[in-house]
């Protein structure tokens, strides 16, 4: 009997072949040659599942995210950077050829609406008389605004096509992905690869605190491993508590006491609040009133023990957290004089300096303006640096209405199971959005793009409610 083989298929089959045959040849050729047809043969055989189903990038993108600073420290050279932008953009083209299999009204929402201003402001700050560097902007508009712009239409278009179920998918990528990163955090207080002992080379300065080591272990800094950490910590807890199978709480439960670990090794003091913020927005989301008051008191006598005692100093990381509420602290009063100055320079300039002049890209692209000399260290703070008070009146505004929307929509989800599950990105999101206040989290990688996907998901959160109710088990828990 012949044996047919699909078109795809045999392209797959053929490029196992080649890549083989390459690994091989290696002895005789070398490697640079070999593994560049290694490279292209897995672009190929990644490519034709793309086709076949979108879902593919979407994933892959969101699992990229996590890694890539990582594989930027250990392959020096590469460009990681634009990696997101391509597997979103490849994601796109995939859609368009199957454009007929999706349905493109799920697109016409508020948050679509509110994403496509906001990036329209972003490439009209391009003209910002200020004068900023093109390639400042170039560099800047991609976490402030085409990272949204691309994948909050993708995340809609893709799963409102899939059962509610899809949310289990990208809630254990998010958790699966953060619980190795807390295990390779550990791993690095025991020994550093090359790549890591050279980022530490440059950056001892604020990651080798006292002499203890601030771990950031995937992720382009310790910041933003504490702060991700807590993000996933905060969506497991609430996930732990969910009317689920117990062995799905005891596994959350699980992995919430690693992301806890990784979030204090990180001795990332914006972790704080991502956790507490986000604790108190989800008690909201749940209109548990009783437990928002009891959990108000258990948060203020936190806050007191750490502010008025001493009790604990000698833990590194209690240490660290306690300087969070030091009014005498130097690095908070350092931040006081950085918006005092700011204020001062941004009353002529309603519009702000323009994308990329501050920060990491104004120190490279822009470092002839006055703004690049002034470190912004809150995104709120960058925000309304390079978009001027107008700029962050509007996206505060947007945020603002972004979160409430979200509210309304949780408290009308009638599935237990679901309404928990949006719970947990909202209120993680949330956490995210108030610890932007001291440092850069929801404009940087993977914390950004989990926030945007959140929102998704949340809108997407009554259509998954109908597809249940259709299925005659509105209390089934998915």
């Amino acid at each position: 009997m012949q044996i047919v083989i699909p078109y795809s298929r045999r392209i797959i089959v053929v490029c196992i072949l080649l890549a083989l045959a390459s690994a091989v040849m290696t002895v005789k050729i070398g490697l640079v040659l070999p593994l560049l047809v290694v490279v292209c043969c897995c672009g190929l055989i990644y490519s034709v599942f793309l086709l076949k189903n979108p879902a593919v990038g979407l994933y892959t993108t969101l699992a990229f995210c996590f890694l890539m600073p990582m594989l930027g420290r250990e392959l020096d050279g590469m460009p990681f950077g634009i990696g997101v932008e391509v597997l979103l953009i490849g994601t796109w083209l995939a859609i368009i050829v199957k454009h007929r299999d999706y349905d493109w009204a799920v697109l016409k929402t508020d948050l679509m609406t509110l994403t496509a201003v906001w990036f329209i402001i972003s490439v009209l700050e391009l003209f910002n008389p200020a004068g900023a560097s093109v390639m400042g902007w170039l560099q800047e508009i991609r976490n402030a605004a085409l990272h949204a712009m691309l994948l909050i239409p993708l995340a809609l278009l893709i799963l409102s096509q899939k059962e509610a179920r899809s949310i289990n998918t990208v809630l254990w990528l998010f958790i699966g992905i953060s619980v190795l990163a807390a295990l390779n955090g550990y791993r690095q207080l025991k020994f550093l690869t090359p790549g890591e002992k050279l980022f530490l080379e440059e950056m001892a300065s604020t990651h080798l605190i006292w002499g203890k080591l601030r771990v950031f272990s995937f992720y382009t800094d310790a910041g933003q491993f504490g702060a991700s950490q807590a993000h996933i910590l905060l969506i497991t807890l609430i996930l732990a508590v969910g009317p689920f199978k117990w062995w799905v709480k005891a596994l959350c439960a699980f992995c919430a006491m690693c992301l806890l670990v990784g979030m204090l090794i990180s001795g990332t003091r914006g972790a704080f609040f991502v956790l507490f913020s986000g604790l108190f927005f989800s008690l909201i989301l749940f209109k548990n009133f009783k437990a928002l008051v009891l959990g108000g008191l258990v948060m203020a006598l936190l806050i007191g023990f750490l502010k008025y005692t001493t009790v604990g100093s000698g833990n590194y990381q209690i240490a660290r957290l306690r300087t969070a509420l030091d009014p005498e602290d130097a690095s908070l009063n350092l931040r006081f004089i950085n918006q005092r100055r700011l204020s001062e320079y941004l009353k002529s300039r309603p519009f702000g300096g323009g994308l990329g002049v501050i920060g990491i890209w104004g120190h490279e692209y822009n470092s002839d303006k006055y703004l690049s000399t002034i470190e912004p260290d809150s995104y709120w703070v960058k925000v309304w640096a390079m978009y001027g008070i107008v700029g962050f009146i509007i996206w505060f505004c947007m945020m603002m209405y972004l979160f409430g929307k979200c509210g309304g929509i949780i408290w009308r989800i009638e599935n237990r199971g679901l309404k928990i599950k949006l719970v947990g990105l909202t209120a993680g999101a949330f956490g995210v959005f108030i610890a932007s206040y001291g440092n850069e989290v929801i404009n940087r990688v993977p914390s950004s793009l989990v926030v945007y996907m959140s929102f998704a998901l949340v809108y997407l959160g009554p259509r998954f409610d109908r597809k249940l109710k259709e299925a005659n088990h509105p209390s089934k828990v998915v």
